[in-house]
């Protein structure tokens, strides 16, 4: 996900977004351990995107606290 694009989205938005991929990382761990998943590299796609959102999330944190 483009960091543009993260950094437009409200904060309702991104922690619906946040909630998401989370969900979406717990069952492509659980692909990984049953063997099913074809793409581990997704994982770590995934991890990073959580990253980035949770990394704006606090950004706009810090803007409101300095407001």
């Amino acid at each position: 996900m483009e960091m543009n694009k993260i950094r437009q989205m409200t904060d309702i938005e991104l922690s619906s977004e946040l909630d998401k991929m989370k969900k979406e990382l717990f069952n492509l761990r659980f692909q990984h351990v049953t063997g099913q998943l074809e793409n581990p590299v997704k994982m770590r796609e995934v991890k990073r995107d959580i990253a980035r959102v949770k990394t704006i999330i606090r950004e706009k944190e810090l803007a409101k606290a300095e407001a």
